[in-house]
């Protein structure tokens, strides 16, 4: 192994987090209508096998060599009969980390209100889509609710690693952000990203 073969490994890596088994990728679509702009969420189909009956950003797991911006833009025609001519991609937010050893990309795009005329929702994956007004959800913030993560490790080897069996396990803590008085519920990882954007929004 010489220093050029570190050179060659990491020429065109693109970081990401370490372990991953998967990336995810979500188009979080904006919608400007006469009156201001408008967020656009799907409702999961009753029959889906995880989350169903949730709301969601449209996107899915990355393909192999995919790009975030690539799977946004496919999962949205595949689950909204959006085409990329009808969006405009605005930037990459920051990424979120899922517990499940994961990493979540959501794009920021435009979505061309006349396209929205035009939906042809993939039957076995979404139920019906709807749009929140972003000034209600600068308006109206989530409210965060917390849950503890307690370690628990079994056969730990503290006499290898010189540490007491009743170490200090540093404990998680989990923020759950839930939005009232929509027309369907809006919480978790959806609702994180929506209230990451109108933060960011709000202080630039």
């Amino acid at each position: 192994m010489t220093i050029q073969d570190f050179k060659d490994q990491f020429q065109h890596h693109r970081p990401t987090l370490q372990g991953a088994r998967h990336e995810f990728a979500v188009l979080v679509p904006l919608v400007e209508k006469e009156d201001g702009l408008y967020l656009l969420y799907e409702v999961r189909a009753a029959k889906m096998r995880r989350q169903p009956g949730e709301v969601c950003f449209p996107g899915g797991r990355m393909e192999p060599g995919e790009t975030p911006v690539q799977c946004a833009l496919r999962e949205t025609w595949e689950e909204l009969g959006i085409p990329e001519s009808a969006i405009e991609v605005l930037g990459e937010p920051d990424f979120l980390y899922l517990r499940t050893v994961a990493l979540m990309r959501p794009v920021l795009a435009r979505v061309d209100a006349a396209a929205l005329e035009h939906l042809q929702l993939c039957e076995g994956e979404v139920d019906t889509v709807f749009l929140v007004p972003l000034s209600y959800l600068c308006d109206n913030p989530p409210t965060f609710y917390h849950y503890k993560l307690q370690p628990i490790i079994e056969n730990f080897p503290y006499d290898e690693v010189q540490v007491p069996p009743d170490y200090p396990w540093a404990p998680g803590r989990m923020e759950v952000p839930v939005y009232h008085g929509l027309p369907h519920p809006l919480w978790g990882l959806t609702a994180r990203i929506t209230w990451w954007l109108t933060e960011t929004m709000r202080q630039s």
